[in-house]
């Protein structure tokens, strides 16, 4: 049997730029990525806190350094520059895979330069 996990996120970024005439995905600095260990062209969820839109895209690498968060083509209709973003990476895993998994979540400030990257869980929960 295989579960759908939570694999990485990128928390609170702030879209920086929303642009309705590009082809559809969500530009991300490509150092975030690569912290959030989120490749190039993976299926992502992108949670708007601002608004509550969810939707489901793709990432584009941005320029290194940049920080740049930029919601294109129709995702530019699920939020506006200032809104903060969650950007969700999931995992098909076993279940054995699944009881042992550590989630990756990298915060960022105000300015999405990165303040702390975190493995999740495992946490015990009372029964």
């Amino acid at each position: 049997m295989w579960v759908c996990m939570f694999r990485s996120k990128l928390h609170r970024l702030v879209v920086t730029e929303a642009n309705l005439y590009y082809e559809g995905s969500i530009t991300i600095d490509e150092e975030l990525l690569e912290l959030a260990e989120i490749l190039p062209y993976e299926q992502v969820q992108v949670v708007n806190l601002n608004t509550g839109a969810r939707l489901e895209t793709y990432t584009i690498p941005g320029p290194r350094g940049s920080r740049v968060v930029c919601l294109n083509g129709p995702a530019a209709r699920t939020g506006a520059p200032g809104d903060e973003v969650i950007v969700i990476a999931y995992a098909q895993m076993s279940l054995e895979e699944a009881r042992r998994h550590r989630p990756r979540a990298v915060f960022v400030d105000g300015h999405n330069n990165p303040r702390e990257v975190r493995l999740l869980g495992p946490e015990t929960i009372p029964v």
